[in-house]
């Protein structure tokens, strides 16, 4: 990177993100899989559209808490692989409101 400078360093810096998120997402990306089909499962959902569904008909309304739970689980799946930067520390997360 001390050799580059401008436009170079910039799409230099670009692809190293993309490809340290590429490492990521091959690194967690299965055992991610298997814990959101397992939350899923946990909430008797086949997969993302059975969830969305469930949630907008008011069939998980009486498990609120759950459903905050494995959406809060997901989303740090996602940064976990996207951009860890953004993630506060997991004990760190606000309680349920």
């Amino acid at each position: 990177m001390a050799t580059t400078e401008g436009r170079v360093q910039f799409h230099t810096r670009v692809a190293v993100n993309a490809l340290k998120r590429v490492e990521r997402g091959l690194a967690a990306g299965p055992a991610q899989a298997e814990a959101h089909r397992a939350a899923l499962a946990r909430l008797g959902v086949a997969d993302e559209a059975a969830f969305a569904a469930a949630i907008r008909s008011g069939e998980l309304d009486d498990r609120r808490s759950e459903v905050v739970a494995v959406l809060r689980e997901t989303v740090r799946a996602k940064l976990e692989v996207s951009n860890p930067g953004y993630l506060p520390p997991a004990a760190g997360l606000p309680p349920d409101s």
